[in-house]
């Protein structure tokens, strides 16, 4: 007999060294090309150059970092967090996601505690808790955090991350300085983009890119993301192939929608609403590529007034589908205003 055959989990202990060598291999190209200090990050080069500041002097305020998603606002967080505290990062800097731990109880226990410990640090600096997603945070968690944040200044400072500051009490935006991170430009996504691309040997075509630029609108960890589940589901980073991966709707098509809508052809411009939806797409992200699509088309192939007046109209039915008329009779009484519109234009 085998040894094989007398050890049946000896097959299967090879397989796991595989496999678990494959998914060490794969390992998610956000985290693998995540910028590590400040001079890495792209973009929002204001922002950049105030960290650098508090990074050399060393005084960091407590800190709200806003913006969209996909921006860099954890990263620039965590990147000064390691440049102020050294060796001494894994032992004073406690990070939680506030989406999850997002309770009082969660702010008396855990941040209280933390902020109590003792901990030994270069002269001048302080522990550091990161509150990710904190706009998710309950109203009591907010009030109970304010009082910490004001109890423990001398030896910890905060710096909360969220998407929208409004959702953040005003006590607690009043002790920040307000970091407002912008949506990345599409030349700055493609340089970082492009060294990606480089050092995975990722083949890729011009339309390819443009494709994955659209589809992130500005959101790097949405690009990054696309890329590679296009890279490993396709081989080639092509247009047809990174709409099929994000599964949003073909903006040559849409863009076809537009030009039948310019020109008053109602039944043309409905059916391509109709394909749309009956390929299976939502409401929500049919109003968007279009928004998108209409946003970037050039001067020429739509004139301003019109091009505002077609913003209006999406926007209108966006709230709409967000309320929960998600329906085709939405989406066609939105053609046929854009059609009124094209004509009267």
């Amino acid at each position: 007999m085998s040894a094989a055959m007398m050890n049946p989990f000896a097959a299967s202990a090879g397989a796991s060294d595989a496999t678990s060598g494959v998914f060490e291999l794969e390992k998610p190209w956000l985290e693998k090309y995540r910028p590590q200090t400040l001079d890495d990050v792209v973009g929002n080069n204001d922002i950049i150059d105030r960290l650098r500041v508090i990074a050399r002097d060393g005084n960091m305020p407590h800190l709200l970092v806003t913006g969209p998603p996909g921006t860099g606002k954890t990263t620039c967080v965590l990147a000064l967090a390691k440049t102020l505290l050294g060796d001494s990062f894994k032992d004073a800097v406690l990070e939680l996601n506030a989406s999850d731990d997002r309770g009082i109880d969660v702010v008396r226990n855990k941040i209280r505690t933390f902020a109590q410990r003792r901990v030994t640090l270069p002269p001048g600096r302080h522990k550091i808790i990161i509150l990710d997603e904190a706009d998710s945070m309950t109203p009591g968690a907010q009030q109970a955090l304010r009082r910490i944040m004001e109890k423990f200044a001398s030896t910890t400072r905060f710096a909360l991350a969220c998407n929208i500051s409004s959702r953040i009490i005003e006590p607690i935006q009043s002790r920040c300085a307000i970091l407002r991170f912008n949506r990345l430009t599409d030349a700055q996504m493609l340089a970082r983009m492009m060294v990606v691309v480089g050092e995975e040997k990722v083949v890729t075509t011009d339309d390819g890119l443009e494709a994955i630029l659209f589809s992130s609108d500005g959101d790097m960890r949405q690009a990054l993301n696309n890329l590679q589940s296009t890279h490993i589901g396709f081989g080639v980073v092509s247009m047809e192939n990174v709409f099929k991966v994000c599964d949003q709707p073909h903006p040559r098509r849409m863009q076809t929608l537009v030009e039948r809508a310019l020109a008053g052809d109602l039944d043309q411009a409905h059916a391509v609403i109709e394909g749309f939806w009956s390929d299976g797409f939502a409401a929500v992200d049919i109003v968007t590529t279009l928004f998108r699509v209409i946003k970037y088309m050039p001067q020429d192939a739509i004139p301003e007034y019109t091009r505002l007046e077609y913003m209006r109209e999406i926007g209108l039915t966006h709230a709409n589908i967000v309320e929960g008329v998600a329906t085709l009779l939405q989406l066609s009484g939105l053609v046929a205003r854009l059609c009124k519109i094209g004509m009267q234009g």
